[in-house]
């Protein structure tokens, strides 16, 4: 291999490389690196410099890219996937996620007040059960920051229905849940998902962030609902209680009707008076008609 130098002192200097190389017959045969077939390559270098440095790549070791990890997991604020972290660390993606893997298993080990979990396709540290008390204690300060009764069911209907629209989720629950859903897309619970074809209203889903809170991986990791359910002889006992309880609370009534009609039927009352007149007395009050009798 030849180098060439050509300038003059003072300006920039460029470097023209050829390589030689022996063929099999004994000759010589010069192959140009350039960019071209027809033009050697020119790199430029600082003046008096006759190397071209490269640095070449880095690679971390192990034990730091566990401290990497650690590092930007602590600081994240959503899960963040193995591709993200190794794309950061410059290891391959296997790598990565041996060492989370390994790290997550060492603090069970350990007992840490805290743990590493995959959760909605990604990472993320999370404090553990037994110390989630008193994380509360120092977050909420004693005020309770939870969905109430309605916003679980309406936030249910929709994690199992979805997409589905505030019409549909009302007519399953049979009460208006626009306040409701108005909540949950603001917690970043629920968000929408397009609207319906045929009647164009608003369909809405969970997001990731539903994911996250619920510690899943994704929908398919909801319980079945079947376990939940009542059985079909279950569903036929109330049934048949609502029925005989209606026919029992309708029995008085259909007495008292007898009642009232017994007594604006019956006959009218004799009344005598103390002179021998009878007096007929209509039960509607009407005036009394006198009979006169002989003694």
């Amino acid at each position: 291999m030849t180098d060439e130098y050509a300038g003059e002192p003072g300006d920039a200097t460029t470097v023209a490389v050829t390589d030689t190389v022996d063929d099999s017959a004994g000759g010589s045969v010069s192959a140009e690196t350039a960019a071209t077939d027809d033009a050697d390559r020119e790199v430029p270098v600082a003046p008096g410099q006759t190397t071209i440095p490269v640095e070449p790549e880095e690679v971390i070791d192990d034990a730091t890219m566990r401290r990497a990890l650690e590092a930007i997991l602590m600081v994240a604020d959503e899960p963040l996937p193995s591709l993200t972290l190794a794309q950061v660390v410059g290891r391959p993606t296997r790598d990565v996620a041996d060492a989370l893997h390994a790290l997550a298993a060492e603090y069970t080990e350990q007992g840490r007040g805290f743990d590493l979990r995959e959760v909605a396709g990604g990472w993320r540290y999370y404090t553990r059960e037994d110390s989630a008390r008193f994380v509360e204690l120092f977050v909420l300060d004693g005020q309770q920051a939870r969905l109430t009764q309605a916003a679980l069911e309406t936030l249910a209907v929709v994690a199992y229905k979805q997409p589905v629209s505030r019409a549909r989720v009302s007519a399953i629950r049979g009460v208006n849940v626009d306040g409701v859903m108005r909540t949950l897309v603001t917690r970043g619970l629920v968000e929408e998902a397009g609207s319906d074809t045929e009647s164009q209203a608003i369909l809405y889903r969970t997001t990731s962030y539903f994911l996250e809170r619920m510690g899943m991986q994704s929908l398919d990791d909801l319980p079945e609902l079947a376990p939940y359910l009542p059985e079909m002889d279950d569903i036929a006992d109330e049934l048949e209680g609502a029925a005989t309880s209606a026919a029992a609370a309708a029995a008085p009534d259909a007495s008292e009707s007898d009642e009232t009609g017994d007594h604006e039927s019956g006959s009218a009352e004799e009344t005598a008076a103390p002179d021998g007149t009878s007096y007929e007395m209509g039960v509607a009050g009407g005036e009394p008609e006198a009979e006169h009798g002989h003694g």
